[in-house]
């Protein structure tokens, strides 16, 4: 019978260890959305890429690692956990974008993956001026998160613009979503910190609808921001 119960006992943890693994958990929830972010949209067909196409996804590739590489280095001078979760969603980013890089056999931009190292000049020197701006006070370099967020959907909505492949879409699709939460995140702590945040290079239109998306996914009133 003692053994019996064992056997039964010993069945039951293996199922459950089953269903955590397949849920991402035992392994860190973190490596399995890594792997799986954008999966679906990167197992769409192949199709011919324009010019266009290239160049808009070697330019997100390392815009993206600029986003991921200020948010490391804010980590490391404020030490709030905002800029590490942040920096670990845009690591996600940048690589769905190396994904589809390797699936047309586009060069990769990111021959150095260490942080503030760029092919892009401009993006280079973007990077110094939002650290330099960042590294002046805690709000500041919450200013400078909503910042890279504005003009990373700028991007973005550009880039989807004339983009007809249907996988590159979705990515970007998918990327600016992110980004979207992300400013949410990043003007919250903006007022929270006595601050606000006016749109840069997107419509004030399209950052105030943006900011008008709750938490989980619906509309609030009017200017009403729930987070």
């Amino acid at each position: 019978m003692f053994k019996k119960t064992i056997l039964i006992t010993l069945a039951i943890l293996t199922i459950l260890s089953s269903m955590l693994q397949a849920q991402g958990f035992g392994r860190g929830r973190g490596a399995n959305n890594r792997t799986d972010f954008c999966s679906s949209c990167i197992q769409m067909p192949k199709q011919d890429v324009s010019e266009h196409e290239k160049a808009a996804l070697i330019y997100m590739r390392e815009e993206e690692k600029l986003a991921r590489d200020v948010y490391l280095t804010l980590f490391e001078k404020w030490n709030f956990v905002i800029f590490k979760n942040i920096a670990n969603s845009e690591d996600r980013h940048t690589n769905a974008v190396k994904q589809l890089l390797d699936k047309y056999e586009i060069e990769d931009p990111v021959q150095n993956d260490e942080v503030g190292v760029f092919t892009n000049v401009e993006l280079k020197q973007l990077y110094d001026n939002l650290i330099a701006k960042g590294e002046t006070s805690l709000l500041d370099a919450f200013i400078v998160g909503a910042t890279i967020e504005d003009v990373d959907i700028f991007d973005l909505n550009e880039r989807i613009e004339v983009t007809d492949n249907d996988d590159i879409k979705c990515v970007f699709n998918n990327l600016k979503q992110g980004s979207e939460k992300h400013m949410r995140s990043f003007v919250r702590q903006i007022e929270r910190n006595g601050g606000t945040y006016e749109a840069q290079y997107i419509s004030q239109e399209e950052l105030d609808e943006i900011l008008s998306v709750e938490s989980g996914g619906r509309r609030g009133q009017g200017n009403r921001r729930r987070w």
